[in-house]
């Protein structure tokens, strides 16, 4: 007998991992898809900005590529949490269409035990996000201030590629129709400067060479069979033909190196924002450090309680409610996301203590998943969200009924 009731609980217990390795497997798949795509949607705004910086600036084309690659940890930030929201609310509401939450239900599973696999996700990617929040992002936002540190302050090379603009530095514009290989033959050659004197020089020429000294402090331009026109401050014009002309100035051809990391708290890794927020002597200002280290902690440990808010939500959306529920989750999660933003700004300048101005709308979150979730476990059918669709629904109605009468009084009318 009590080989037998043993047999039976293992079965069970096989019985359940099954069930938790098919929710999982299917959580995955619009986890992941729902990651690339917000992921993608973030970075494509970012990407055409660094195309505009590169084509003002100059610079090579993978210069963007790893300026967007630093960036990854900050837009993964964002996105994990509305894609893991996302796939548990569709899981559970496809579930919930077709009848597969039921099925479960009467064989004895409760609301907390089909949930179980989703929380235990939930709490593998707080220990991602634990390393993301507190180390990769840290190490991506220097990367990405070191590279644009670079295209902006890039020294130029003494080069001049054919038909382009070139800001060579000092007020010093370049351009020529046509250059050879090494970008420093010119013809058709056109410079313009703007002087420290306030007069404005503009020169053409048949032909220029480009060449730097020996100690890369200045660079030559030759031109040769050329006008130039010099516009003083008064507005009068001064008209130079040469044969051979000589541009002399100072240019800085050796980028300075970017700062040190650790110049602004976001910079900083957990430890390091730890040790910093213990440190008498720091630089940094405490309210911004303890704001920092705060709001990264909330939003690691935000990720375990979406599985609380998603769950009872995609249980009252199986009656083709996914677009009401994906809006009605979007909404409450940007109002999180500010909540907690706001909160670290108010800690930033001092006016409210970090532990208050961060954890205060944790908590508020955190009481109302868990208050959702209890009301979905105790009565599965008619939890708040259930209520709240009926309710959108109610009013979608109302404004259907009401959009064929202005329709109609608009066409009597006429």
């Amino acid at each position: 007998m009590d080989r037998s009731v043993t047999r039976g609980e293992r079965t069970a217990i096989v019985s359940t991992r099954v069930i938790d390795r098919y929710i999982l497997s299917q959580t995955l798949k619009p986890l992941a898809a729902s990651l690339v795509v917000v992921l993608i949607a973030l970075l494509m705004e970012r990407l055409l900005r660094l195309f505009d910086l590169l084509a003002a600036h100059g610079g090579p084309f993978d210069l963007v590529i790893r300026m967007a690659a630093n960036l990854i940890p900050h837009y993964l930030g964002l996105a994990l949490p509305a894609a893991f929201f996302i796939s548990i609310f569709i899981i559970v509401a496809r579930m919930g269409e077709d009848n597969e939450l039921d099925a479960l239900q009467s064989t004895g599973l409760s609301v907390p035990r089909i949930a179980r696999a989703f929380l235990w996700l939930g709490a593998g990617l707080m220990v991602f996000s634990v390393l993301l929040f507190g180390f990769l992002q840290p190490y991506g936002r220097y990367g990405y201030s070191t590279l644009y540190h670079m295209v902006v302050n890039a020294a130029w090379d003494a080069t001049v590629p054919e038909a382009t603009f070139v800001d060579a530095g000092d007020g010093v514009t370049i351009s020529a129709d046509i250059v050879d290989k090494t970008g420093r033959q010119l013809r058709q050659v056109f410079v313009h400067q703007n002087r420290d004197n306030g007069e404005t020089w503009v020169t053409t020429a048949a032909s220029g060479a480009l060449a730097a000294t020996e100690d890369r402090e200045r660079v030559l331009l030759t031109l040769k069979d050329g006008v130039q026109v010099r516009t003083l401050p008064d507005g009068r014009q001064q008209v130079l033909d040469f044969g051979v002309l000589t541009l002399d100035r100072p240019f800085q051809l050796i980028t300075e190196p970017f700062r040190a990391r650790g110049d602004s708290e976001r910079e900083l890794t957990l430890p390091e924002l730890w040790t910093e927020m213990h440190d008498p002597h720091s630089i940094l200002p405490r309210s911004k450090i303890e704001a920092e280290f705060h709001a990264r902690i909330a939003r690691a440990l935000s990720l375990p309680l979406l599985p609380l808010l998603a769950v009872p939500m995609g249980m009252a959306a199986k009656r083709a409610r996914r677009g009401q529920g994906i809006a009605l989750a979007t909404f409450i999660l940007i109002l999180y996301h500010h909540s907690i933003q706001l909160g670290e700004s108010l800690a930033d300048v001092g006016r409210v203590p970090a532990v208050l101005a961060i954890w205060l709308p944790f908590a508020l979150f955190a009481a109302l998943c868990a208050w959702l979730f209890r009301q979905a476990q105790i009565h599965p059918g008619v939890n708040p969200f259930a209520a709240l669709f009926d309710g959108i629904d109610t009013v979608l109605g109302w404004l259907r009924r009401l959009l064929p009468r202005r329709k109609a009084g608009k066409g009597a009318g006429k």
